[in-house]
């Protein structure tokens, strides 16, 4: 279990409950200034425009991310009060790609500092730093990968089903079965193994670019 950590490597265990509470705060809100720039005030009328992250993730959530390393949350949106034919999916994707600026920000950082003063020594608050920059990068790539799985209640699925109506229709008739939970079971069990991997070499891609390597 995730929790574990808190006394095998509890660098790792704080890097990461940090990454994924900030990350998953910043998703959340870029969803809800979209929404807002898009006509729907409902993130504003539900108070949910904070980074207080009990807001955002609830305490289950918050609760799961200490005990098994993985969390998520939410942003209430009414799709009737969007303006744009598309903006159901701009909204959507506004999350993901708060994910890709997140992770490209830390790990430009990270570069930058191991290019001009290299790796700081073990042990020290230094090495937290470029240690939480690392993982921050990481953590974000798989978010972003993990939200644009076209299946809901993920971020890919909005997107698709407001360019393709034969898909939103299949969606709809998929959650008056039950077939959206089942599914969502199945790709939380298998995208693990392909998205930890690919956010791993989009991480060392990132860093080896900023770093000039």
């Amino acid at each position: 279990m995730f929790i574990e950590n808190l006394h095998s490597n509890p660098k790792f265990f704080f890097a990461v409950m940090i990454a994924v509470v900030v990350s998953i705060c910043l998703h959340e809100l870029c969803h809800g200034f979209a929404a807002i720039s898009r006509g729907d005030r409902t993130p504003i009328e539900q108070d949910r425009m904070t980074l207080n992250p009990l807001v955002h993730m609830g305490i289950f959530s918050i609760i799961m991310l200490l005990v098994a390393g993985f969390a998520w949350g939410a942003m209430p949106i009414d799709r009737t009060r969007l303006r744009g034919k598309y903006a159901e999916a701009f909204v959507a994707v506004a999350g993901p790609v708060c994910n890709v600026v997140l992770a490209l920000l830390s790990l430009t950082a990270l570069g930058l500092w191991m290019r001009l003063a290299g790796p700081a020594p073990e042990g020290g608050p230094a090495s937290n730093a470029q240690y939480l920059l690392f993982v921050t990068g990481l953590v974000n790539y798989a978010l972003a990968i993990f939200n644009m799985i076209p299946w809901p209640p993920l971020d890919g699925s909005h997107i698709l089903a407001n360019f393709n109506e034969g898909y939103a229709r299949l969606i709809d008739r998929l959650q008056l079965s039950g077939g959206v939970i089942m599914g969502f079971m199945l790709v939380f069990f298998f995208a693990g193994r392909l998205i930890m991997p690919a956010a791993r070499q989009l991480t060392t891609l990132t860093l080896e670019f900023t770093r000039g390597s």
